[in-house]
């Protein structure tokens, strides 16, 4: 017992004087390992009278559950101690000045969606949005648009397996907006919409911007001002406009809207007209009592002018080089 007590004595000062993990390691081994001290110790205790070798084998696994149970303790100390080291030496001082980083920014796209927004909230238009799957009936039959149009084709829209669409324009937005809240009403519905298209000019996915104006006494001559307010606001000068007859199902009548691009260029950027009095009627408004306007236009088309790109699939390809011009 004697023995035992002056060992476990001898290997806690040795663990102490441990400065490592690896000398610490060596003392372990030198204690417990094959040819250890506690080791060599359990294995004499053949040598003993039956009364003395269940005491003395209890006081030799006390004496080393004692001295691992150091070995743990110290190691974890000696883990911090190297753990603290470390960083010290790798340390960062924080108010030396940063690494230079390039700052991004805003698509063109949504460059000129918010340039929109911004345009039409100072107007007094609400921001409405509507989902991106819709129905036959938002999206065609309630804009008054017929069975055998061919904006209803296959080869235009894009069908879903429950007869459901992609929306192929942000017009169904205006629908809800007016069965949700009657009129009168002054909104404009910005998005993405979808049809089957892709070339230099067409991509299956842009983005829309429509508008929607009802309360009594609207005029077509409302709309014109307010359009060419937008335009001029949108460009950041004085533009001249033209409108020429043309036909959309859900209004009557309808223009398409050109600017003058340069000395004798028109170049077309919008569509517009007076509410259809079916539409209205459709959306639960009595259009004997209620007219309005309504217009749309292509985000990309916009921004195509206003930044000089002359390619649309360029707003899609990621091209840092590209996107870099509008940090």
């Amino acid at each position: 017992m004697k023995k035992i007590a002056e060992i476990l004595k001898t290997s806690l000062q040795e663990v102490h004087k441990a400065s490592d993990i690896n000398s610490l390691d060596s003392v372990r081994v030198m204690y417990v390992g094959k040819k250890g001290k506690f080791t060599s110790s359990l294995r004499s205790l053949g040598s003993l009278s039956d009364k003395e070798r269940p005491a003395a084998g209890e006081e030799i696994n006390k004496a080393k559950s004692t001295f691992m149970k150091a070995v743990s303790l110290r190691k974890a100390e000696l883990e911090t101690i190297a753990l603290e080291e470390i960083l010290k030496q790798n340390s960062i001082d924080v108010t030396l000045d940063g690494y230079a980083s390039s700052r991004g920014g805003r698509h063109p796209i949504s460059l000129a969606r918010l340039r929109i927004e911004e345009i039409f909230k100072d107007a007094g238009y609400e921001i409405k949005s509507g989902p991106e799957i819709e129905d036959d009936f938002h999206n065609f039959t309630a804009l008054n648009i017929p069975d055998n149009h061919p904006a209803r084709a296959m080869h235009d829209t894009f069908y879903l397996n429950n007869g459901n669409l992609l929306r192929t324009h942000t017009s169904p937005v205006q629908i809800r907006s007016l069965l949700l809240q009657g009129a009168p009403i002054r909104i404009i519905a910005p998005g993405r919409v979808y049809r089957c298209d892709s070339d230099q000019t067409h991509t299956p996915m842009f983005h829309q911007v429509e508008g929607l104006v009802i309360d009594k006494g609207v005029s077509f001559a409302n709309l014109k001002a307010v359009l060419h307010e937008f335009v001029a606001c949108f460009f950041g000068k004085e533009v001249e406009l033209r409108f020429r007859p043309s036909y959309f199902p859900f209004t009557e009548p309808s223009a398409e809207v050109d600017v003058l691009w340069g000395k004798d260029k028109w170049l077309e950027i919008l569509g517009c007209g007076m509410v259809h009095p079916n539409v209205l009627i459709n959306a639960g408004v009595d259009p004997e009592i209620y007219s309005g306007y309504a217009f749309g236009m292509g985000i990309e088309r916009l921004a195509m002018l206003k930044y000089q790109v002359d390619d649309l699939r360029v707003f899609f390809e990621n091209d840092i080089s590209f996107l870099r011009q509008f940090n």
